[in-house]
């Protein structure tokens, strides 16, 4: 999952960011409001981490103009305004939860995962094609009862590939959704990457195919063997 972290402070940024990766998260730090709407209109996010006090706007604002153009991105909101009256503010701007500073990590990744297990998510919890599963709470893939053993970007790229099943996923979309932006890939990165999937895929006898697309993409379909 990918989560775009809004926080001026680069010391409190390069915290957060190093515990929700270890998390298992592709992070995407920004440390403006315009930095934190421009990411949020050409990606796709699961969730936003956003600090109020920013230096060119408030992040109400930033929630604001994210709600405004119907951006339904759960949105967590970090600040060390501790008043009633502000936290109230925001959940009536549209925000998910609200933690104040100081916080523990461990309590934002925890409440992180609580906002993308509410119900408006229940609904695509468990993702299956023939006899392949994955929740997306767990981020555990299991074929029949045997677990995969997945390392986080294919973790990633199988939940990708599994929610557009039948449908055509670019390489340019699994770059931009497995890097954050001060990650770059090698060349052959997604390649490589779709090659250990489908090969453990293989190992477990899953009914599952994943098309190569040359200079396109991928697709993933269920095999009509299953």
């Amino acid at each position: 999952m990918r989560i775009l972290l809004v926080e001026d402070n680069r010391r409190l940024s390069e915290a957060v960011q190093e515990s929700l990766m270890k998390a298992g998260f592709e992070v995407d730090p920004v440390h403006d409001g315009d930095g934190a709407l421009a990411a949020a209109s050409g990606q796709q996010y699961d969730a936003v981490v956003l600090d109020l006090g920013l230096p060119d706007m408030d992040g109400i604002e930033v929630l604001k103009k994210l709600r405004a153009r119907r951006d339904t991105v759960p949105v967590l909101i970090l600040t060390a305004r501790d008043a009633l009256s502000d936290r109230v503010d925001g959940l009536n701007k549209g925000a998910d939860d609200y933690l104040v500073k100081p916080f523990e990590t461990e309590e934002l990744v925890a409440r992180l995962k609580a906002v993308l297990r509410r119900p408006a998510r229940a609904l695509d919890a468990v993702l299956t094609l023939n006899n392949l599963s994955f929740d997306t709470i767990s981020r555990e893939a299991v074929v029949g009862a045997s677990r995969l053993g997945l390392s986080r970007r294919e973790t990633d790229l199988l939940e990708q590939l599994i929610r557009a099943s039948d449908k055509i996923v670019t390489k340019k979309a699994i770059e931009s959704r497995l890097y954050s932006y001060e990650e770059k890939g090698s060349v052959n990165s997604v390649e490589v990457l779709v090659h250990r999937l489908r090969k453990k895929l293989l190992a477990q006898e899953a009914g599952i195919e994943i098309h190569t697309l040359r200079g396109i993409g991928y697709m993933m379909t269920g095999s009509k063997e299953c």
